[in-house]
């Protein structure tokens, strides 16, 4: 999950975020004050339907002002560990439940200003259910064919780069164990 150092003076307190100043140093022995945001980190997950299809999400993105499609994701709760955030997150904006849920890889999401850490789960044995989506969320699901999917990472259609790089990423893995590593 996120640290900061002792070094790091939180400037402002959010609801899902922080802003820090950290003292790091500089050249000719100075030190300065870069900005950070601070992030609890998050997850995004991979709802496979079936072997064939994959549950996404069209997401009206109020700092684009754009509906984004991309994959189920989340902020971790305070106490939350990924994975009971992954369970979480899938039937808040899914609806559905996983029998199996697993780590697929994690990665720090644009780490020259912010410590959030991203953990991808893959989320297979779905039931379906109802959704139930936060206050400020406005959220529909859309089942896409796999191969479809990643089509749409790679001709731009998805512009979320968490969701780019979950299909490619995913996919990538499934092609190495087809031929066997």
């Amino acid at each position: 999950m996120a640290r900061t150092s002792s070094s790091s003076r939180v400037i402002y307190r959010g609801r899902k975020i922080n802003l820090a100043l950290k003292r790091v140093p500089a050249g000719d022995h100075q030190v300065v004050d870069c900005e950070l945001v601070l992030h609890p980190g998050a997850v995004a997950l991979l709802p496979l339907v079936d072997q064939d299809h994959l549950c996404l999400i069209k997401n009206e993105r109020y700092a684009v002002d754009k509906t984004l499609i991309e994959v189920p994701a989340g902020t971790i709760d305070a106490g939350e560990s990924p994975h009971q955030t992954a369970t979480r997150e899938l039937t808040e904006e899914t609806g559905y439940t996983a029998r199996r849920i697993e780590l697929i890889r994690s990665w720090f999401v644009s780490p020259g200003v912010m410590n959030e850490r991203m953990f991808l789960f893959l989320c297979q044995d779905l039931t379906p259910g109802t959704q139930r989506l936060q206050p400020d969320e406005r959220l529909e699901t859309l089942i896409v064919p796999w191969r479809e999917a990643v089509t749409m990472a790679l001709d731009g259609q998805i512009e979320d780069a968490k969701t780019i790089l979950a299909l490619l990423l995913f996919d990538r893995l499934q092609r190495q164990a087809l031929q066997g590593g």
